[in-house]
């Protein structure tokens, strides 16, 4: 089964945050860590990981914080999970992990592959300047009740 781990998660939060914000906006980690309910010690690792990856520049001292390395737009769903969790595949016998008597010839091997697809496709059809965005509007309509 496809399933991404918490510090998947917890990434995609962090730059969900900071998308929502103005271009160029700094912002405190601690700050962060508290609005999308991640544990310090996650925060932390999370943090270092994205800075590592290139989708945040993290800058020291007292008007420090993080800060988006590029335009919210060109940061996709998709490059942020396979940056943490490789590539997507629904099954092992995709990624070539396990040996398969059937190998190409296999019909569920094919359905598996084009599922892979799809599941890429549409990640990578998704970045952040538009689910900032969806919070926007998810936010709007819940202060509105």
């Amino acid at each position: 089964m496809l399933r991404l781990n918490r510090r998947t998660d917890y990434a995609i939060r962090v730059l969900l945050a900071l998308s929502r914000r103005e271009d160029g906006a700094r912002v405190p980690t601690s700050v962060i860590q508290e609005e999308m309910l991640i544990p310090p010690a996650l925060a932390l690792q999370v943090v270092a990981a994205l800075a590592k990856g290139g989708f945040l520049i993290t800058h020291a001292g007292r008007d420090g914080g993080l800060q988006l390395a590029r335009p919210p737009r060109s940061i996709t769903l998709l490059q942020v999970v396979e940056y943490f969790e490789g590539p997507i595949h629904v099954s092992e016998c995709i990624n070539g992990k396990i040996d398969c008597p059937f190998e190409a010839g296999c019909p569920v091997r094919r359905q598996w592959g084009h599922l892979d697809g799809v599941i890429r496709m549409s990640l990578s059809r998704v970045n952040f300047e538009d689910l900032a965005e969806a919070a926007r509007r998810w936010e709007q309509a819940q202060s509105s009740l």
